[in-house]
């Protein structure tokens, strides 16, 4: 992957460092110490900020974020959506496994399927846009691995409680989640083939997350469950590969999982703000 060119980092590296601090402004001296930027380079490009109105230079001679910047940091916070960023990925997971990828949202207690990509072979699948359902201790999975606690507080909650069985499945599911990213969802031994995930929420789900995918071994896979980290670390946003034909093998579930979590690892980056990796 091409690199930017050092201008391009540098003026990356001025205006971060002054976002990162919103109530100082800096002096020439202060942005090239702190960034280590010879003082000419450094003139130059906060000269040009300024013209762009990217930065404003104040009466005793320090910068601060500017007006256009500001502007375009409104824009950003009322018309940007994480789905933009995860729809393309979305778009390419549905067509390289012949699935249906859905964006689950988690809202409170319930989780919202708010934008979906279906494979030519998915088109007019069961579970409509815009569904809401309870959440349940199966995808709990994905949306608590890095919270246990939080998601023990969220079982106690669920009606009907989850037993010990599916608690102890849970955490297992979510220590899977925290090693490889994603978790595959199986359907249950005494669940029928024709068995979809209820919207009600009283039922028992008819899948289960499997912990050990094993090479050759071939699986009753429904559905594979991967998470979308903000910021603050938490999960708002799970992908979901869904509409799987037949058994699949531990091999091909693995390589759909981890192409599942590596585009969630890539829509969490971006959203965190982490630049993208070489």
């Amino acid at each position: 992957m091409s690199r930017s060119s050092p201008g391009v980092a540098r003026m990356a590296a001025i205006l971060n460092f002054i976002a990162d601090h919103p109530r100082q402004s800096f002096a020439l001296t202060d942005l090239v110490r702190a960034l280590k930027l010879s003082r000419a380079t450094c003139h130059a490009l906060l000269t040009g900020l300024v013209d762009v109105g990217y930065l404003y230079r104040t009466s005793d001679k320090t910068y601060v974020l500017g007006p256009a910047l500001a502007a375009i940091g409104r824009t950003a916070a009322e018309h940007f959506s994480p789905l933009q960023v995860a729809q393309p990925e979305m778009r390419k997971l549905a067509d390289d496994f012949d699935v249906v990828c859905g964006a689950y949202f988690l809202e409170g207690d319930t989780i919202h399927l708010r934008e979906r990509a279906a494979s030519a072979s998915h088109v007019g699948y069961p579970v409509p846009l815009g569904t809401r359902m309870p959440l349940r201790w199966v995808q709990a999975t994905s949306f608590f691995a890095r919270n246990p606690r939080e998601a023990d507080a969220a079982q106690v909650r669920i009606n009907p409680s989850p037993s010990a069985e599916q608690l102890e499945q849970l955490h297992g599911g979510m220590a899977f989640v925290r090693e490889h990213g994603f978790i595959a969802l199986i359907r249950r031994a005494d669940s029928s083939r024709t068995a979809e995930i209820s919207t009600s929420g009283l039922e028992d789900p008819p899948v289960v997350p499997q912990t050990e995918l094993e090479d050759a071994r071939a699986y009753p896979l429904m559905a594979i469950m991967a998470p979308i980290y903000d910021a603050r670390d938490r999960v708002s946003i799970s992908l979901v590969l869904a509409g799987f034909n037949g058994s699949m093998t531990g091999a091909e579930a693995r390589r759909a999982g981890g192409a599942l979590a590596d585009a969630c690892a890539r829509i969490s980056r971006f959203l965190i703000g982490q630049p993208e990796e070489s």
